[in-house]
């Protein structure tokens, strides 16, 4: 769907999460003693996202902190995770009011999750003819991935280096194709939600049994009716493992858990005015990244999410101290005939950050935009 609509949806949660890890350090707080660098680190990722992918409208999506049907019906599923902080806490609602204020959709679906949100979102964006950027730093929505679906995994050096994901490129990254990773997941397993895998089964082996068998209920299948395939494809001592009861149980446990719910409604829409849809007001946008200390990123948030043409900033002329040292002016003790090398030219905002997409760009070779 070339030229089609974007919709961005983001996952709230995960991105609040590492800002929050990776910017602690910082501590910055508001006046009044609010914690506020998880916040800042979200806005400041919105921007950039939006300046790589020109989406049509926005959409966050968050967990529901009161109640969750995943963990009703299965205690055991994230029981492992210690209680967040309170500074945690707070910013993950401080992110949800800010994000509304500013007129970006917010959507905290009654006992669901981020990931909720984002299934919603590529099921949603087909039927009024846009695609779907999920940005995530999560594995989860990989199994969104599809001819109208990309997913932009955020990683270790923000989003300007961060993977766009396509069908093609998650081969070349995992092997799996999207509508097998339901499978991959859940025959690996997943720590972090107290998920385990099948015993036996790391990712290489599951990705090769998938690729010989095309599906884990297929595997099983096989090895039902002797295993003849799945022993070609991972070896005897593997097959065994299979056919042991408590692994196709723990991977049917693993499926159930990991299932979507992709009918939501976002109360987004890209045509006329609706929540969430660009350009956002100026005068919100400005309020909120005034608020959390981003004068200098303000410029670039007006022109990507307002749609409004960003000044130039003016380029200063260079000191006396400058022009000495460029060779323009003599100095006390200068020896005739001796110059020093000139100082680099200073480039614009604009200019900096177009160097910083391109370099960025060119070292990510065949998993990037």
């Amino acid at each position: 769907m070339e030229n089609a609509p974007v919709l961005l949806a983001i996952d709230g949660n995960s991105l609040v999460h590492r800002s929050f890890h990776a910017q602690a350090g910082s501590g910055l707080r508001s006046s009044d003693g609010r914690p506020l660098w998880a916040i800042r680190g979200l806005l400041t990722q919105l921007v950039a996202a939006a300046e790589r992918i020109a989406p049509a409208a926005i959409v966050v999506g968050f967990d529901d902190a009161a109640a969750s049907l995943r963990r009703e019906r299965w205690p055991q599923y994230k029981a492992t995770r210690t209680v967040k902080l309170e500074t945690l806490v707070s910013q993950l609602d401080g992110a949800a009011q800010v994000l509304r204020e500013m007129g970006v959709a917010v959507v905290v679906p009654d006992g669901l999750e981020a990931d909720d949100v984002l299934a919603s979102a590529a099921r949603f964006a087909p039927t009024v003819g846009a695609t779907t950027v999920i940005m995530t730093s999560d594995r989860d929505s990989f199994a969104l991935i599809d001819e109208h679906t990309r997913v932009l995994r955020i990683i270790n050096g923000g989003v300007d280096a961060s993977p766009m994901l396509t069908p093609e490129r998650l081969v070349t990254l995992l092997g799996v194709r999207p509508h097998q990773y339901r499978d991959f997941a859940a025959l690996r397993g997943d720590p972090s939600d107290n998920l385990p895998g099948v015993r036996g089964i790391g990712p290489k082996t599951a990705a090769k049994l998938l690729t010989a068998l095309g599906s884990a209920a297929a595997a099983f299948e096989d090895l039902a009716a002797g295993g003849a395939r799945v022993v070609a494809a991972v070896g005897q001592a593997v097959a065994d493992k299979l056919a042991e009861p408590a692994a196709r149980e723990a991977w049917a446990l693993n499926c159930q858990v990991m299932r979507m719910h992709a009918n939501l409604d976002l109360g987004v829409r890209l045509a006329g005015d609706g929540a969430g849809q660009l350009p956002l007001q100026p005068d919100a946008v400005s309020q909120a990244f005034s608020a959390h200390q981003l004068t200098w990123t303000a410029p670039s948030a007006l022109q990507a999410l307002c749609h409004q043409e960003a000044p130039e900033r003016p380029v200063r002329t260079a000191s006396w101290t400058e022009r000495e040292f460029s060779g323009a002016a003599p100095s006390l003790g200068h020896r005739p005939g001796r110059r020093h090398p000139p100082l680099p030219p200073r480039q614009t905002e604009r200019q900096k950050a177009a160097a910083k997409r391109l370099a960025a760009a060119s070292a990510q070779l065949s998993l990037f935009d």
